[in-house]
């Protein structure tokens, strides 16, 4: 027997000593009334202590009353490493992203005789090729070690960043945002599938949510940052400030990236050799982990895991809710335009330009909050579906206002404009919740819910890139003509498709287990139908 598998059946057998009442097979998502933090004087814990321990970050939640230290100092390093790295880096990518808009307003029009749709072509260019290539790295992630792949992309659009700073057309522009989109594509669903293997179903959707609001963190961060590096380095060695914006953000970016060699610890079976903070004993405590929730490890996906997810009707489902998610809010994005376009009684603006840019970090605030809030109040009730709804309901509201607002705004309220726009911000917090939800629905398929985290984000990209350009014009804006309807459709759309995935998801739960019970071997219904999670 080898060392590590030795190691596994060593680590294994602890572990169940150490929790008698697990089923190794059986995927124990336990709800409050079963254990908590205090202990009582019956021994069982009370629900704020198991709400208490669920929200802390470390010690691990787990099924028992206690954890052993070596799964609490797995988690605490995973936190401290991992996590740590995918939040700098979705952060930092977001910075790369706006950089464009930033320089653009700040001599890089006037530099490149930018004077038609040239800014709206680099989103486009960059969505397009995004779009592509995010399937295919999902596929070569299964065959590349993640610390070798998601590491080599970052260092490559930290290159492509900096090249920027030294174009002097347009069309040099596109062909660098073309690669830019090719290598930030990874990003985004290839950490989201890091989560999937090293985190629990209590763990992950705090993870999720605390990962995807950096995304807003770096948005917010993306203004102080940039006017600084224009303000102080404008004209040094004889480079305009714009140009100066990129090479400062290719640098940070080309650090971020050899970080990343020694933080991101591979999967479980296949460790990193190069993470020094992840010990064998960890990655073996890693696998039992997967297998105390009944989950599996990667697998290279072939072209018959591909034809299989494809034959899935759970592949089509999850991305369209998705889409759905990304869509109904929508309008949050042209809150500066809003604020643009307000006019005093004199025909003065407002707002000046400093505050049409500054107001919306309010929104972004309100986003990371709400993003942390819901993916903590879904792993504390073990909840997915419906905190989704939740949101949906609340993103109908600011949606009818400002339908009324858009058709009577002389009669309507500006301040209900106003409070609309910041309230939309509250329902921002339904990615993490859908991946957490796939994790749970597919915990033996890992090909498949690499694919289908491909095929949500490149469906939302390729939607994007021509849809919103008909849904919300600029031409149109603030006053569209049917976008905030359509957000009310597209929300609507999310509280139906929540609750049939949820029935479909009962309904296929118990056949499931009764074989389980009868020892029969379903593993195909695994895969076609939804399992239990």
């Amino acid at each position: 027997m080898s060392s590590s598998a030795a190691r596994y059946r060593a680590l294994s057998t602890r572990d169940a000593r150490q929790h008698p009442d697990h089923d190794s097979d059986h995927n124990d998502t336990v709800s409050l009334n079963e254990s908590s933090e205090t202990v009582g004087g019956n021994g069982q814990l009370s629900w704020l202590g198991k709400a208490t321990q669920r929200v802390a970050f470390w010690p691990p939640p787990t099924t028992s009353v206690k954890s052993s230290p070596l799964e609490q100092d797995l988690v605490r390093r995973l936190d401290i490493f991992l996590m740590t790295f995918g939040c700098i880096s979705q952060a930092h990518r977001y910075l790369d992203q706006t950089n464009i808009s930033s320089a653009y307003v700040s001599g890089m029009k006037e530099d490149l005789e930018l004077y038609g749709d040239e800014l709206n072509y680099f989103t486009t260019f960059f969505s397009i090729s995004y779009c592509l290539m995010l399937i295919p790295s999902q596929v070569i992630i299964t065959y590349v070690r993640p610390s070798y792949w998601l590491p080599g992309l970052e260092i490559g659009w930290g290159f492509v960043t900096a090249f920027i700073a030294f174009t002097q057309n347009a069309r040099q522009v596109y062909a660098l945002r073309v690669l830019l989109g090719l290598f930030e594509s990874s990003a985004w669903p290839g950490m989201m599938t890091l989560f999937m293997y090293w985190y629990t179903p209590m763990e992950l959707a705090k993870r999720m949510g605390f990962y995807h609001s950096c995304q807003a963190l770096g948005s917010m961060m993306s203004g102080a940052l940039q006017v600084a590096i224009l303000e102080t380095l404008e004209g040094t060695w004889g480079l305009r400030g714009w140009r100066w914006l990129f090479i400062i953000n290719g640098i940070m970016t080309l650090a971020i990236g050899l970080a990343g060699f020694f933080m991101i610890p591979d999967y479980p079976k296949l460790p990193n050799p190069g993470a020094f903070w992840l010990s064998a004993d960890h990655a073996a405590m890693a696998t039992v982990r997967l297998d105390r929730h009944g989950r599996s490890d990667t697998k290279r996906i072939t072209w018959d895991s591909a034809k299989r997810t494809f034959s899935m009707w759970i592949s089509y489902f999850i991305p369209a809710l998705y889409i759905a998610t990304v869509l109904a809010p929508y309008g949050y994005n042209y809150f500066n335009l809003f604020l643009k376009s307000l006019k005093n009684p004199d025909g003065t603006p407002t707002w000046t330009t400093e505050e049409v840019n500054a107001i919306p970090i309010a929104g972004g605030a309100i986003n990371i909050v709400c993003v942390w809030i819901w993916a903590i109040l879904s792993d504390v009730f073990q909840t997915r579906w419906t905190l989704v709804v939740a949101q949906a309901i609340i993103g109908l509201i600011p949606c009818t206002i400002m339908s009324v607002w858009t058709s009577h705004p002389d009669t309507t309220p500006l301040s209900s404009a106003y409070a609309s726009y910041l309230m939309t911000y509250l329902s921002l917090g339904t990615a993490p919740l859908v991946m957490s939800w796939l994790s749970e629905l597919l915990p033996q398929d890992s090909e498949a819910r690499t694919l289908i985290i491909g095929y949500s984000i490149a469906g939302v990209y390729a939607v994007l890139s021509w849809s919103q350009v008909l849904i919300w014009p600029a031409s149109q804006a603030p006053y569209y003509a049917y976008a905030w309807q359509l957000s009310i459709v597209f929300w609507l759309l999310v509280i139906v498709m929540c609750i049939a995935l949820r029935i479909a998801e009962r309904k296929l739960k118990r056949p499931r287990a009764h074989s389980a019970l009868l020892g029969e071997d379903d593993t195909s219904a695994t895969y076609r139908d939804i399992p239990e999670s």
